[in-house]
């Protein structure tokens, strides 16, 4: 188990040792969010390395990575806990065959923790010798406003209450980090809670050394055409623009098929490893890509002879 880092710049070293390129700001909210043990809030579009940064967390810092993916129906058992009925009942059998008569005792025992199935939000709260383990809480806004609520509780106190139980709450409180891609509102109630951080797309430079360290057999040149070909796609009008996710899988996708440069016939093959809509694949494909790829050409070369 690593410590936490105690300034921004070993924070961007630690990213940095699990391969995670991040810029100042986002370090910094980081940083923060460790130091002073608040959720760590990312809102972004799809694709830009949110959930990237729980998992580097867990891995640089040596802590267990508890996951819980939302999903719209969400619910307290599938995020929380539930109790094991089947064992519940067998306990019930077994006490009358026994002669048990005692409802009070019989109630008390069926509901013991070893009944318990512990859910994601539950497990982010037990110790752990390692230390606190990451929680990541991924795609909130997909899950519905009622879970949003009962999250309030679990992200204030770092606690849950079980009415046959009582309160369970967190020896040291877990590092959590919750992602969003904005597909509606998340309450104000619950980025209070948080430090706050917008995940952009990347500029050129970021964008090519996260290439060089994802996929580092890809020949130069080509991740230079691609990393072009890419930031001018976010300028176009597209359902969906391609994310750092895209650029490595294309990249890769490349990469196998022994390409050394773009070329208009290769970018029309294997458009469908960057753009993930029809419509979009049918707008650039054609004269608009070969059109894209001149420009990027034409601004290398003036780069170069600059």
């Amino acid at each position: 188990m690593s410590a936490v880092p105690d300034s921004v710049d070993a924070t961007l070293t630690l990213l940095g040792k699990g391969d995670y390129v991040a810029d100042r700001s986002l370090a910094t909210a980081t940083f923060l969010s460790l130091r002073l043990g608040r959720p760590l809030f990312l809102e972004g579009e799809a694709g830009v390395g949110k959930t990237e940064i729980a998992k580097v967390l867990a891995e640089t810092l040596g802590r267990r990575l508890v996951r819980l993916q939302c999903y719209e129906g969400l619910d307290v058992a599938s995020a929380v806990y539930e109790w094991n009925y089947a064992r519940q009942m067998i306990e019930i059998r077994v006490a009358e065959a026994a002669g048990e008569t005692d409802k009070d005792r019989l109630e008390s025992d069926i509901f013991d923790r070893r009944f318990l199935i512990e859910r994601p939000l539950l497990q982010a709260l037990e110790p752990n010798m390692a230390g606190p383990p990451v929680l990541l809480i991924d795609e909130l806004d997909r899950a519905d406003e009622a879970f949003e609520a009962y999250l309030l509780e679990v992200l204030s106190d770092f606690q849950i209450t079980i009415p046959e139980i009582g309160t369970i709450k967190a020896e040291k409180p877990p590092i959590v980090v919750v992602t969003s891609n904005r597909t509606r509102e998340i309450h104000d109630a619950l980025k209070r809670r948080c430090f706050y951080y917008w995940v952009d797309y990347p500029d050129a430079a970021r964008e090519l050394k996260i290439l060089s360290l994802k996929v580092p057999h890809a020949p130069e040149a080509l991740s230079h055409e691609v990393v072009g070909f890419v930031q001018k796609l976010r300028e176009a009008d597209l359902f969906k623009l391609p994310g750092i996710a895209e650029t490595i899988d294309w990249a890769q996708a490349l990469t196998e098929l022994d390409a050394l440069t773009l070329d208009p016939d290769t970018i029309n093959d294997t458009l469908g490893a960057l753009l993930k809509y029809q419509d979009d694949i049918a707008k650039i494909r054609g004269s608009q890509a070969a059109e894209l790829l001149q420009q990027v050409r034409q601004e290398m070369s003036e780069a170069g002879a600059a």
